[in-house]
C-alpha cells in the first residue's frame, strides 16, 4: 500500500463507528524500516497512535478499537518526530554520493507497517537499501 492511498483517510472507532480524526502523517523508524505510528488531525485527545494499537489500515479508513490509545508523542515516539525524521520530499542520495531524486511516496505493508520501498521520482528503491534519514536527505545503499 502507498502512503498517498492512506493520507487524508478517516480514523474510525471500531467500538462506536464514529469518525474520530483524519490521517495526516506517519512516524518512521529508519533503523527498523517500520512505521511506528500514524499522525492524525482533528482528534479530540492527541495526535498519534502506535502502529500496534491500530485495528486496520486501508485505503478508505484507518480503524482503532480504543480511542484512548490516541495520545501526544511520549518519550519513545518523540524521537521520531520532526523534520530530521521525515522522508517525503527529501533528496535521496546513494552512499557513493549520487543524487537519485526526491522521495515522492512510500510503500508499506498495511498489516505490519513494514516499509517496503521508497518511491523516488517514479522509481522504487527497495527499503532494504535505506541507511538513514537526515535533516535534508535520505541516504540509501548504492545499487
Amino acid at each position: 500500500m502507498r502512503w498517498t492511498d492512506v493520507k487524508g483517510s478517516k480514523l474510525v472507532s471500531t467500538t462506536t463507528a464514529d469518525t474520530v480524526g483524519k490521517v495526516n502523517g506517519f512516524l518512521l523508524d529508519p533503523a527498523s524500516r517500520r512505521l511506528v505510528a500514524l499522525q492524525f488531525k482533528k482528534t479530540p485527545q492527541g495526535k498519534y497512535a502506535r502502529w500496534g494499537d491500530l485495528a486496520g489500515v486501508g485505503g478508505d479508513a484507518v480503524t482503532i478499537a480504543e480511542t484512548d490509545k490516541i495520545t501526544d508523542a511520549d518519550d519513545q515516539l518523540s524521537g521520531f518526530v520532526g523534520k530530521d525524521h521525515e522522508v517525503l520530499k527529501k533528496r535521496v542520495l546513494s552512499t557513493e554520493g549520487d543524487e537519485l531524486g526526491k522521495v515522492r511516496d512510500i510503500e508499506f505493508d498495511p498489516d505490519t507497517g513494514t516499509l517496503q520501498a521508497l518511491v523516488v521520482d517514479g522509481n522504487e528503491v527497495h527499503a532494504s537499501r535505506l541507511v538513514g534519514v537526515g535533516s535534508w536527505a535520505v541516504v540509501v545503499e548504492t545499487d
